[in-house]
């Protein structure tokens, strides 16, 4: 992205092809949220239908000259594309418009950057970096001319300036992964000490700005970072849930269940960040049910639904129970508000459990713990040990 002082948004197009997809926004409303959560400031929303991308500037030579003509009006400083394009055709849009031109793709990973906060998040980021500006090296800086050879060498050819950029990003991801991979194993070694206790393992996901950390904070009574922006949140974090026993007699000894506020999904999610952020995913992995919060206000939440559920079939949690939170009740419209705050909903076939709420207003927070303790309960009956020792371990003994 363009290195602008602080407080100076860059202004910046924004660039939509239309070729024919059913997610296709076609208002650039995402775009320009992520475009702004990365200190830009768009000044103008373009787009076009096309059958296939252009071989060489995406748009075509004549949409291309209608975005430098629109820049040169209005002074842009960048222009951004919705669809990530291929390094050749990067290279080629800057050359015709004379300006940087970027993706969504390096839009996400820039607004990752800056958001993470941990040692393990900020390896995931550089790592996902690193493998992005590795496909941007091929056939990216033909500018550079091979090197001489070294002292001592006469004549012949050097190595050539783009094979050292290669091997020296190629050796830096090594290194990443291999930091990570430490990282890694303490994660697990946190995740069997849960297991030796046998908690109940709760993971929420969900859509970017669904209100998970909201939700988070309200529940354990946290105080994770939590802003009305995409990607609020980056860092997995973990707290004990105590829940009343609502399955059994009144007062009946609860229970702690184990919650994780994990890093939200987007569509066309950099394949990159999926694979660098595994080590944080792997919370809804093991988890044993996930809270699947939905931004209810969004006319758009049938299709972030389907983007998370195809997440994390990517990530083989596809199979794990899940409870759907319709978030954000109070923005809903009083003839949008349900009858019924708690119903089910068909997600891919099979009827889930759902609970409209509002994390903000703490509407809907009390059904939403009755129901997680009676899938407690549900596991504890199944594995009677886990009851014991939770209840020995939230009330133990006076003497």
């Amino acid at each position: 992205m363009t290195d602008l002082p602080d407080k100076t948004p860059a202004p910046t197009i924004l660039v939509g092809v239309d070729f024919g997809l059913p997610h296709f926004d076609a208002e650039l409303e995402e775009l320009g949220l992520l475009a702004e959560t990365a200190g830009l400031k768009p000044v103008a929303r373009l787009t076009c239908k096309r059958r296939a991308p252009d071989a060489a500037l995406f748009v075509g030579s004549g949409k291309a000259d209608e975005i430098k003509l629109l820049a040169q009006q209005l002074g842009a400083a960048e222009v951004l594309f919705d669809q990530s394009l291929s390094p050749a055709q990067q290279r080629n849009l800057e050359r015709h418009l004379e300006l940087p031109v970027n993706d969504r793709t390096l839009l996400i990973l820039e607004i990752f950057a800056q958001r993470a906060r941990s040692h393990e998040g900020k390896l995931q980021v550089e790592l996902a970096r690193l493998q992005y500006l590795s496909t941007r090296l091929v056939r990216r800086w033909s500018h550079l001319e091979r090197q001489t050879g070294g002292a001592g060498v006469r004549g012949g050819p050097g190595e050539k300036q783009i094979e050292l950029d290669r091997r020296m990003i190629n050796e830096s991801i090594k290194r990443t992964k291999e930091r990570l991979v430490k990282v890694k194993r303490q994660r697990q070694t946190q995740r069997r000490q849960r297991e030796r206790r046998e908690a109940f393992n709760i993971s929420l996901v969900g859509y970017t700005n669904a209100g998970k950390s909201t939700l988070f904070n309200a529940l354990v009574k946290a105080r994770a970072y939590a802003a009305d922006q995409l990607f609020a949140t980056l860092d997995t974090t973990t707290r004990q849930l105590y829940l009343a026993d609502a399955a059994g007699p009144s007062g009946s000894a609860g229970r702690s269940v184990s919650l994780s506020d994990t890093v939200g999904f987007i569509r066309d999610l950099p394949h990159g960040l999926i694979d660098a952020f595994q080590a944080t995913l792997q919370e809804a992995v093991d988890a044993d049910l996930l809270l699947h919060v939905v931004d209810a206000a969004n006319p758009n939440y049938p299709e972030q639904i389907a983007e998370v559920q195809r997440v994390l079939a990517e990530i083989g949690a596809a199979d794990i129970p899940q409870v759907l939170v319709f978030n954000k009740l109070d923005a809903l419209d009083e003839e949008r508000r349900p009858v019924q705050l708690e119903d089910t909903y068909d997600l891919d076939g099979v009827a889930t459990p759902r609970i409209f709420a509002s994390a903000r207003k703490g509407l809907g927070l009390q059904a939403l713990r009755q129901l997680l303790a009676r899938r407690a309960s549900e596991a504890g009956r199944e594995f009677p040990e886990r009851v014991e020792a939770l209840s020995a371990e939230n009330h133990p003994s006076d003497s």
